[in-house]
């Protein structure tokens, strides 16, 4: 096996993991502040409710739970971990906030952390490095072989324009209305690596793809690939990366809530993949979701046509409820529903408080509010 993939950890199955990166604020106009290694540095915390650490630009921090069984688990940890927050960036005059884009800092002014992994990407990708201040959720679900691994990434796949859709909360970048629901991801498709897994019969085809991979210069270790959905052989898991980071906790659980769902049911029914033929509309089909949203067109290599995206959607909700009631997340699955009905996303509330505003400060403003803000059934202190 290759050396740098190392091999693949035992994970309890459906486990999950979600991390979230997040946009520190300046409290005076709301744009992006470099106050990364400052709040970091200053952290009284003991980790009960995961990680919290640096990001590549100073901009930005990325918060991780543990492992969970459950999305509730995920519900906690993401609700300690952003008290913590809330305590810190106050003690150091910042602000936190969700979304995919900033909606009007200026690329050239963000600072790459210090580290040496952060200067490799900074030295490797040049501008795009700091272009990619750009923040999303990712989703790990536990799987217990390294065959079942590569065989859900793959299956997985499918679903991307779902999870792109369902978390868009990118659409101002620049200043600028992009038009776009999600418009994070286009920074993303400017890594060479960025897209899709290729069609793989099982783990040993995987790896023997890496190798050539490595090679040839192209990738050093699994980090290098930027793919919508990978295997993370450390943890045990596939790691689905697609996701714009929500403008709320409740949100973020609801998605992993989904993710451990549709992967029950996937593992469960083996449904035939296609993937050979998927791959050929794979792109244009993120581009939808990216574009329109709930309102997207998907096209089918396999019934050679198109159907809407919301449509699709609430045929897989309805599929995954038996999956959802075993796993107790079906809560959270209808946290999803109202997107079925009414433009209810995070990119429709963004520009909802910007015809409300008249200007995106006050829309990051917003957006810090909206993440800080506790349930009702939640404790006030941790």
């Amino acid at each position: 096996m290759s050396k740098s993939l190392g091999e693949f950890r035992h994970s309890e199955p459906l486990t999950l993991g979600v991390e979230l990166e997040l946009q520190l604020l300046s409290r005076h106009d709301f744009d992006l502040t470099r106050g990364a290694t400052d709040l970091l540095a200053s952290l009284d915390y003991d980790g009960r409710f995961g990680d919290i650490k640096l990001e590549i630009t100073e901009s930005m921090i990325e918060v991780s739970t543990l492992p969970r069984a459950s999305a509730g688990g995920i519900a906690a940890d993401l609700a300690g971990l952003r008290e913590i927050l809330r305590v810190h960036c106050a003690r150091n005059h910042i602000a936190v906030c969700g979304g995919g884009t900033h909606p009007f800092h200026r690329w050239p002014e963000r600072r790459i952390c210090s580290g040496e992994r952060f200067d490799a990407l900074y030295q490797r990708y040049g501008y795009l490095a700091k272009q990619f201040t750009v923040f999303g959720q990712h989703i790990h679900v536990g799987c217990t072989s390294a065959d079942d691994a590569i065989w859900l990434t793959q299956a997985l796949g499918v679903y991307v324009p779902i999870f792109v859709a369902l978390s868009a909360s990118s659409p101002f970048v620049d200043g600028v209305d992009t038009f776009f629901q999600s418009a994070r991801l286009n920074a993303v498709s400017a890594f060479p690596l960025s897209g899709q897994c290729p069609p793989l019969a099982n783990w040993e085809e995987f790896v023997r793809y890496f190798g050539m991979l490595q090679a040839c210069g192209i990738a050093a270790s699994i980090k290098d690939l930027y793919w919508d959905v990978r295997p993370k052989p450390e943890f045990g898991t596939v790691e689905i990366r697609v996701c714009d980071t929500p403008l709320s906790i409740e949100s973020a659980t609801a998605l992993a809530a989904l993710a451990q769902a549709l992967s029950r049911w996937l593992l469960r029914t083996r449904p035939d993949l296609q993937v050979a033929r998927q791959v050929h509309v794979a792109r244009y089909n993120k581009f939808q979701a990216c574009r329109y949203g709930m309102a997207a067109m998907i096209s089918d290599p396999v019934a050679l046509g198109q159907r809407p995206l919301r449509e699709s959607l609430a045929e897989l909700l309805e599929l995954l409820a038996a999956d959802a009631h075993e796993l107790g997340c079906k809560p959270w699955l209808d946290h999803l529903q109202p997107l079925l009905a009414d433009d209810a996303s995070d990119a429709a509330w963004l520009r909802g408080m910007q015809r409300v505003h008249g200007n995106l400060n006050d829309v990051a403003r917003e957006a810090a509010e909206r993440l800080l803000a506790r349930a009702a059934h939640e404790p006030r202190e941790i």
